[in-house]
């Protein structure tokens, strides 16, 4: 028997002109934690999308325990024993979790008995790994850590040996992605192999047993993980030393730019997620909000950018009352000075279906210098984008492919550049670097520093807690909807972790 749970062989694989995999060698030992790490569009998911047969790769040989298999499907990469979970969840939303397990393996054509019998092998599975969830929950009604679970349990019903998870924490809260941790630990003890991508080094340092680090399509090193550092993996991805810290100086804050007052928002069940909420931001400063995710910090910027109505409460853009309890309007906001960068970047942020130049003017389509009369300029409109591209690093640098086709790293990036360009007065940011690698985080982070010294007022959101402590001149963290503390950025992670439970902590608000 091999002891290579997995071995790929020259795999090859091209979309047109751009070379996606070239000449992939990778092997993978039985019963580890194997990392793959990249830059965005280096080729980490595709390469997985081949292993798991959504592509054909041009050349090349997939072998699984020994075997050469012929991966032409899922179905077919199922039959090997391989379950993947991807970044974005592919679940029957308004199924049960039991309705989205049993999903395409009903092996009884008696469906109560088909029902019996998975509910048992589902019971089964959570105690053997620890992965408890209620298997009549809806899935849309569960967070987003429970619904990762979901996925994990479809791919272990399917019998799979061998698990892929495409950026799995790019969703979960800090807790939640310590639990999925130890839960990929005891599947590792169980004998399963598991590949993990991603572009989180601490995480690759703290689970893996070996490493693989893709640049610009190519297998360029794996590593004993025990025997490198987040340094050397870093410039392994970038192909350049990378500075792993924020450099800032002290922050000059000016005139108020940005002022709530008392807001109070409540979500379509009538659910207070925003509650009584105060504070101002000026200019020429970064305010971070920090709290476990669901605490009403999505809803505080829902309610700022006009995408949703507030119960009550006042808001202030340069001075100018905002109608959050009634029509705000995100156009007339954008048009006074405020820009957004939404933490949905697929249902808020973007249009997939729509051309990357198309998506570049988003929400700015009406400024004159995009018309040509009656009809939008398409050569201004992709020579702006081509512009964006190069200073943002977008990859593929192509303003007419479809924004699906970009890897999600590079999909915020399009978002970012967007509206930083727009030269705002107060920029609102959610999660800015969600799914983004080391390289992009390294130039997101100096550019809204950057925008802060030039006089910009940003708030920034953010379950990145190291983030957080290292982009803002002020926290605030939220619990339950309510602002619970204030502190300064060089508040301990301890004290800020206790606020985020609703422990109150020393009441030393930053000055």
């Amino acid at each position: 028997m091999s002891e290579l749970a997995i071995e790929l062989k020259g795999i090859d694989k091209s979309f047109g002109l751009v070379h996606a995999n070239r000449n992939i060698n990778l092997k993978v030992r039985k019963g580890t934690i194997h990392g793959i790490i990249g830059e965005n569009g280096a080729g980490k998911s595709t390469l997985m999308s081949i292993l798991y047969g959504f592509y054909q790769a041009d050349h090349g040989d997939i072998v699984i325990n020994g075997q050469t298999v012929n991966i032409r499907d899922p179905n077919a990469a199922i039959a090997a024993g391989i379950g993947m979970v991807h970044q974005h969840f592919m679940l029957v939303e308004n199924f049960t979790v039991l309705e989205n397990i049993m999903l395409g393996a009903e092996e009884s054509q008696i469906l109560n008995a088909g029902i019996t019998k998975a509910r048992a092998e589902l019971k089964r599975l959570e105690k053997e790994y620890a992965l408890e969830v209620d298997p009549d929950a809806v899935i849309e009604e569960l967070p987003v850590g429970i619904q990762q679970r979901v996925e994990i349990l479809k791919a272990l019903y399917r019998k799979a040996d061998i698990l892929i998870l495409d950026e799995p924490t790019g969703v979960l809260t800090p807790a939640e992605a310590d639990h999925l941790f130890r839960i990929l630990g005891q599947l590792k003890d169980q004998g399963k192999t598991v590949l993990l991508i991603t572009h989180k080094l601490r995480e690759i340092m703290a689970i893996t047993d070996e490493v693989s680090v893709m640049r610009r399509g190519e297998m360029v090193a794996t590593r004993t993980t025990s025997e490198t550092s987040v340094e050397e993996l870093a410039e392994l991805m970038v192909g350049r030393r990378v500075l792993l810290r924020v450099e800032k100086g002290e922050a000059r804050p000016a005139d108020v730019k940005l002022s709530v007052k008392n807001l109070t928002v409540r979500d379509s069940r009538g659910v207070t997620m925003v509650d009584d909420v105060s504070f101002d931001l000026r200019a020429g400063e970064i305010v971070g909000i920090a709290g476990v995710a669901g605490n009403g910090q999505s809803e505080l910027l829902e309610a700022i950018s006009g995408i949703r109505r507030a119960k009550s409460g006042t808001v202030l853009l340069n001075g100018r009352p905002v109608d959050v309890t009634g029509h705000a309007d995100p156009a007339e906001l954008r048009k006074c000075g405020l820009a957004h960068v939404p933490e949905d970047r697929h249902h808020v942020g973007l249009v997939l279906k729509f051309e990357e130049s198309e998506n570049a003017i988003l929400g700015y389509h009406d400024d004159p210098k995009y018309r040509k009369g009656l009809t939008l300029d398409v050569d201004a409109i992709r020579a702006e984008a081509e512009e964006k591209i190069a200073a943002y690093d977008i990859r593929p640098p192509n303003p007419r492919l479809k924004t699906a086709n970009f890897s999600g790293g590079n999909q915020q990036k399009i978002v970012l550049a967007r509206e930083m360009e727009r030269n705002p007065d107060v920029l609102i940011i959610g999660q800015p670097t969600r799914g983004v690698d080391v390289g992009a985080i390294e130039f997101i982070h100096r550019r809204i520093i950057e925008m802060r010294d030039q006089g910009k007022a940003v708030l920034l959101v953010s379950v990145e807690l190291d983030e957080i402590r290292a982009l803002s001149d002020r926290i605030l963290v939220m619990f339950a909807g309510r602002v619970v503390g204030e502190r300064a950025p060089d508040a301990t992670e301890g004290e800020l972790g206790l606020l985020m439970a609703g422990v109150e902590g020393p009441k030393e608000a930053a000055e």
